[in-house]
């Protein structure tokens, strides 16, 4: 990706992406300046921008000086914590797009009483978070990780006792817990592989399209499921939906899955029933925080299977998610809703 010059003074000059020095003083330009964070951008995602604007890489700059790069930026691209103190830096900012389904790092409230649009990438990701969640399932009843280090560390070989046998996934519960795109597309996939699935959400009608399964509310839920697996966003009403009491309420034979945002489920209360066998098992691919500190138990435990936030990390899938963030500042900056807008009230926003 080709970066472009940054604002300096006679003291001071400075790039986010490319080597000290080697960039002088920004050259005026007409076009929106839009304010890339990605380690990449395939060429012609960044063609399209540039067609559009003066495109700015910062995606190796420090704090200070994504800052000053926003300054009189009117897009911002890729994954940033987005709050008062960015956008009082950026007071001619237009769009926030970030190539995630999750946007729990930005202040929307905040965006949104300045005119901000808050743009994401739903839909794109869908199947990918589907069949890792899938995965998870799968690894846990039939004790994958187990039966695998059996093979790998020479027991098998020596003729030891195996690992205890596993279950079928044919014929249990599995409850899920928020049922938008994700959450749907799981029900489907493991209702063909035999589970029965049932579901809650804040709304207790099916939307449009959605599978005719049945709703639970999320006591019920959680005590009648074998399998738990989580599909909600995070926010202030969902984080720690499942802490203690909720944990308790499952049944000690188990499993939670958790593809979703951490912090919808109280780390420190799962890893307690965790070690204690009030819970069977979990498969994570998010904890809270990231990157775990590494003495993160949950790293340790035998019963539980982490993966590194990596359900959308497919070349198709990553690329996909790109696009879709590269249409949605494309289309504020021509005065276009975006395809994927968090805050609709934000709309229209300042030219």
């Amino acid at each position: 990706m080709k970066s472009g010059a940054l604002p300096t003074d006679d003291r001071e000059r400075w790039t986010g992406g490319a080597p000290a020095g080697r960039i002088g003083p920004r050259v005026m330009s007409d076009k929106p300046r839009i304010v890339t964070r990605l380690p990449m951008l395939e060429d012609e995602f960044q063609a399209r921008l540039a067609a559009a604007g003066e495109v700015i890489d910062l995606h190796a700059a420090t704090h200070e000086q994504l800052l000053r790069g926003l300054a009189d930026a009117k897009a911002l691209l890729g994954h940033y914590r987005v709050n008062e103190e960015l956008l009082s830096a950026a007071p001619g900012l237009r769009v926030v797009a970030t190539p995630s389904v999750g946007y729990d790092g930005i202040d929307v409230a905040a965006a949104t009483a300045r005119g901000v649009a808050v743009c994401n990438t739903p839909g794109v990701l869908t199947a990918a978070v589907a069949d890792l969640t899938v995965v998870l399932i799968i690894a846990l009843a039939r004790r994958l990780p187990e039966f695998a280090q059996f093979a790998r560390n020479g027991a098998w070989a020596r003729r030891e006792p195996p690992p205890e046998l596993a279950h079928d996934v044919t014929g249990k519960t599995l409850g899920v817990v928020g049922f938008g795109r994700i959450g749907r597309e799981v029900a489907r996939r493991m209702q063909v592989m035999g589970m029965q699935p049932i579901w809650y959400d804040v709304f207790d009608r099916l939307p449009p399209g959605a599978p005719q399964l049945p709703y639970r509310p999320l006591d019920d839920l959680l005590a009648s499921s074998d399998f738990v697996t989580i599909h909600m966003d995070l926010n202030d009403g969902s984080r720690h939906l499942l802490g203690a009491r909720e944990l308790g309420l499952m049944r000690p034979t188990a499993y939670l899955i958790n593809t979703a945002r951490g912090g919808v489920v109280d780390q420190a209360a799962l890893t307690g029933a965790l070690r204690e066998g009030r819970l069977a098992g979990a498969g994570l691919d998010v904890l809270d925080p990231e990157p775990p500190d590494p003495s993160e138990p949950l790293l340790t435990l035998p019963n539980v299977l982490v993966f590194p936030h990596m359900a959308t990390a497919t070349h198709e899938t990553r690329k996909a998610m790109r696009g879709l963030a590269v249409e949605n500042v494309l289309a504020v900056l021509a005065g276009r809703r975006p395809p994927a807008i968090v805050n609709p009230e934000a709309l229209p926003v300042r030219v």
